[in-house]
């Protein structure tokens, strides 16, 4: 991108402890990332005046969807704000709208070009824009445990479920394998579904979201679930694990999700009396536990916007959204959850001057950082996909 490069300005009142992205790296996430540079101030007026500009010039002819993990300079230029899954089908319900700009990160970018038309162009502001949970289901390493299960005579009995939170060679992979994908908020559903179709599930990418459902909602035990590394033979498991297992658990998570421990709700039920402690179900097991409710984002929204004036609520989820739903309700208590705060990294590389670029560059007739699936792989995606569309109750 020329003339623009990014990383995060620390925001005014945020505690020191927060990792500045470019300026060091989280040895408790999967990997740092680097983003050298500065950015202007997210109130910089002029910023703020071209991106208003160039979204008018464009009219109807773009569509921008802010995921709810956004900076707040991002999500004021957003049409539509919500979890991946909600925006994708935004976007498609759009059809007079030639451009999606998508301020999240690469997966559902891939997820809104699989679901809009072949009239449509989905644009990432800035390719960065990752998510280390998807990164850590390949489609190489993905087949090569399912030749595992075949060799074993299990993978005719097993039955592929992956998150949303993948890519679309996983989607696609699920999708020619007779699988479905879930959400954070129908994940049961996908996994009862499943469990008519086959003896076991391979469950990608996110562990703590499959171990949670399974536990805590289906009545699996723990001894039901095994762990497949994929940087180990046959996933670290023995011929026999896999075969007892009912639930395979894919080794990934979510770094932002992951960082959250017993100990930080320990902590905060001894700072703050009668507190309610809310988390995302990719957090860790114990902590899911440990927890009073347990929701996706929207869930997260509806509970904050819901509970009586002067509650007070420690959100285990991702701090732009947490800063958001605490500055939206002054009259309750809202926190992160945890002392040590951190943003998604990879989220925050959508930011002011990458929006601001994207949209004047379309203004100009030039397309840049379009996403695009190849069709075999959206098609086979797309199945999986209308298989979750297809449960009860969807």
């Amino acid at each position: 991108m020329e003339g623009v490069t990014s990383t995060w300005v620390e925001p005014s009142n945020t505690a020191t402890a927060l990792l500045l992205l470019g300026r060091g790296s989280d040895p408790a996430t999967e990997r740092g990332v680097e983003c050298p540079g500065d950015l202007p101030a997210p109130s910089d007026p002029d910023l703020v005046a071209r991106a208003t500009a160039a979204k008018a010039a464009l009219g109807d002819r773009v569509f921008v969807l802010g995921h709810h993990y956004q900076r707040d300079e991002v999500i004021q230029f957003a049409d539509v704000t919500g979890d991946s899954f909600k925006l994708a089908r935004e976007a498609a319900a759009r059809p007079q709208a030639e451009y999606i700009v998508f301020c999240g990160v690469h997966f559902m970018a891939e997820s809104a070009d699989i679901l809009t038309s072949d009239a449509q162009q989905v644009v990432l502001p800035d390719l960065a824009a990752g998510c280390s949970m998807a990164d850590m289901a390949a489609l190489p390493q993905v087949e090569n445990a399912w030749d595992v299960l075949t060799e074993l005579g299990l993978a005719e009995r097993t039955v592929p479920v992956t998150y949303m939170n993948s890519s679309a060679d996983i989607k696609g992979f699920v999708g020619r394998n007779g699988g479905v994908v879930c959400t954070s908020s129908n994940a049961k559903r996908a996994l009862d579904w499943a469990y008519e179709q086959g003896e076991k599930v391979l469950f990608l990418p996110d562990q703590h979201l499959g171990r949670n459902t399974a536990v805590l909602e289906m009545g699996f035990s723990l001894d039901d679930c095994v762990l497949y590394d994929p940087h180990k033979p046959n996933g670290g498991l023995t011929a026999e694990q896999l075969r007892d297992a009912k639930m395979i658990l894919w080794r990934g998570h979510c770094s932002v999700h992951g960082r959250f421990t017993l100990e930080s709700v320990n902590d905060v039920r001894k700072r703050v009396p009668g507190v309610n402690v809310l988390v995302h179900p990719e957090c860790r097991h114990e902590v899911v536990q440990a927890a009073d409710q347990v929701g996706s984002t929207e869930y997260i929204i509806r509970t904050i916007e819901a509970a009586p004036a002067g509650s007070a609520w420690a959100v285990g989820t991702e701090l732009n959204l947490v800063r958001r739903l605490a500055l939206a309700h002054p009259d309750k208590q809202i926190m992160f959850l945890d002392r040590a705060v951190c943003y998604c990294s990879t989220m925050n590389r959508i930011d002011l001057p990458h929006l601001v670029w994207a949209l004047e560059e379309l203004v100009a007739g030039r397309v840049v950082n379009r996403i695009t699936v190849d069709a075999d792989t959206a098609h086979h995606a797309r199945v999986a996909l209308d298989q979750m569309l297809a449960l009860p109750g969807a």
